[in-house]
Formats: structure tokens, sequence, C-alpha cells
């Protein structure tokens, strides 16, 4: 199974990923991107996108990339910085990058971003990749 093929299968099977209304965006070789559109009962009591959300759809775009590995790979640390609010109707973009890949651990970023192209969110990730050995 290709790259491209085991990433879709990935969020195909993520009941959480559905039910958050999460999508595939764009996968290169480089870069898996995750969206949404932010729906009433995802904000919070202030009216803007609530944080849990926000780290879910980074979390899903990081782990589609980090398991894009014949590897499996399991989250043991994130960090979630938001920069920029934003609310109901508004797209969302989860766009991940690999930044390190050792032998048993490998970080990611995810940029998270409005439609207009500004940064709602900052997330930094590293994995434990499990051997098959």
């Amino acid at each position: 199974m290709d790259r491209f093929e085991h990433i879709t299968t990935a969020i195909a099977n993520d009941p959480y990923a559905a039910s958050q209304g999460f999508v595939l965006g764009e996968v290169t070789d480089d870069t898996v991107t995750v969206e949404m559109t932010v729906r009433d009962d995802q904000v919070n009591f202030l009216g803007g996108t609530h944080g849990g959300v926000l780290h879910s759809l980074a979390d899903c775009a990081f782990s589609l990339a980090s398991n894009a590995h014949p590897e499996d790979a399991v989250a043991i640390d994130t960090h979630l910085a938001i920069t920029s609010p934003s609310g109901v109707g508004e797209r969302l973009s989860a766009i991940a990058r690999e930044e390190t890949l050792g032998r048993s651990l490998a970080t990611y970023r995810v940029d998270v971003t409005r439609a207009d192209g500004r940064t709602v969110a900052l997330f930094t990730g590293t994995v434990f990749r499990i051997s098959s050995d």
C-alpha cells in the first residue's frame, strides 16, 4: 500500500475524525492536510472554536503524517499554542509536516490556518516509532 492509500484508509477508519467533520485535504510528499468547517457544537461559551477541537484537528493531521511510514507511531508528547480566533462557519486546515525522523522518535509541526491564510494555532508533537522487529 502506498503512502496516499495508507493515509486515506486510516482517516476513513477513524470514527472520531468523522464525528468531528474532519476530512482529508491535500497529501503531498512532505505534508498531510486535514480540514474542517467549525460547527455550532464546536465552540466554547465565548463563541470561539473550542481549544479541544483545534487540538483534535491538529492531532488528526499529526497522526496521519506520523503513521504514513511502515512503522506504527504513537504520540508521546504534544503541544498546542492558539494564536488567533476562529468560529462557527470558518474553514480550518491543519497542515502537518515531519520535522525530524529517527529510528525510534519523530517530531512534527502542524499549522492550523483559516481560509484567509491566518494562523489559528501551532501544534508540535513527538511520536515513538514502534519497530516491527
